[in-house]
């Protein structure tokens, strides 16, 4: 079974990439530090609820079409 915060974090970047944002550029979107948003993409980071939301917003989905 695939990690889910690998997953949660390939979706991530796959909306990124789509949306042609920078990870810097996505995390000023969201008011989330860069490092943070390439950690998020990387897999190894337990995100909340509140920053899967930002993240959403920032790439104008829904939260849930960030979740595997």
């Amino acid at each position: 079974m695939t990690d889910i915060k690998k997953q949660l974090g390939q979706r991530i970047k796959e909306l990124r990439l789509k949306a042609q944002y920078s990870q810097e550029e996505l995390a000023a979107k969201a008011g989330l530090h860069r490092t943070y948003m390439s950690d998020i993409e990387r897999g190894e980071r337990n995100v909340s609820v509140e920053n899967i939301e930002k993240i959403a917003k920032a790439l104008g989905v829904k939260s849930s079409d960030l979740l595997p």
